[in-house]
């Protein structure tokens, strides 16, 4: 079952960059591509837990700003040869207005780290700062 809730308009959200979502089980970068698409997922790296939210967005995946790690957007997987998942939220964006499903969060297990399902309160606020 899907539990949308309105996180940001579309142009909150610039152009190959993030906002961070704030949420009682942690931070959720939401991020906007080129051509428009919205993707989200745990603001931290799999390697060293850097700030996802602070890298470089290009085509499908983000650069983590610490050490260089690819992480695709799609389905949370460091691009190989580096290894480890992070875990990614059903985003959709309905007349500029973009929803995240929190309770449908996944990352495929056997890929570096287990896959989670974060619990908690559905009250979100969304940071406006770069």
């Amino acid at each position: 079952m899907s539990n949308w809730t309105k996180v940001a308009t579309l142009d909150d959200i610039p152009k190959l960059g993030a906002r961070v979502v704030k949420h009682a089980s942690g931070a959720i970068a939401v991020f906007r591509t080129d051509d428009d698409a919205v993707f989200a997922m745990n603001d931290r790296c799999p390697h060293k837990g850097g700030p996802l939210s602070q890298g470089i967005v290009s085509g499908d995946k983000v650069t983590c700003p610490l050490h260089g790690i690819n992480v695709c957007f799609k389905d949370g997987h460091a691009v190989a040869p580096d290894e480890g998942c992070v875990p990614t939220y059903p985003v959709k964006v309905e007349a500029g207005v973009v929803y995240l499903d929190i309770q449908g969060a996944a990352c495929i297990p056997g890929s570096g780290r287990p896959g989670t399902r974060p619990r908690g309160s559905p009250h979100f606020s969304i940071s406006t700062s770069p």
